[in-house]
This record gives structure tokens, sequence and C-alpha cells, in this order.
């Protein structure tokens, strides 16, 4: 799976990420929904869609391609 899981640390009223990137100057997206928080990369070349249903995440798709 490309998702990773990203840790989320409890404070009472507030939460905190840490999260873990690699070296580099990489596009990535966070995700959180539920009391779960997940990272990806982005595609060089390509779509990454967050999908919703009834106010939650679903899922995430990903439709990449190559220039010729």
């Amino acid at each position: 799976m490309r998702l990773e899981n990203v840790n989320i640390e409890d404070k009472g009223k507030e939460f905190n990420i840490k999260i873990p990137i690699e070296a580099g100057n990489l596009p990535f997206v966070v995700v959180y929904c539920n009391g779960i928080a997940k990272k990806t990369y982005l595609p060089s070349h390509g779509e990454t869609k967050v999908i919703t249903h009834q106010g939650k995440v679903k899922r995430v798709k990903f439709d990449e391609g190559e220039d010729f």
C-alpha cells in the first residue's frame, strides 16, 4: 500500500501529528479522518483523488501516467 500510517499524539483537546518525511523535495499529502492520519507521496505525473462518502474518507485513488 502507498498509504503510510502517521502517529498521532493525544494531548487532551489537541492532537499532535509527527510526520517523518524522506530527504529531498518530494510532494506529499496527509489525509485525516476518524482519528486516523495517513501520508502518501504524490506521483510525478498523475492524479491523486481522495474519495469521501457521508463526510468520511472512503478511499484514495491514484491515476498515474508517463510523458512520452
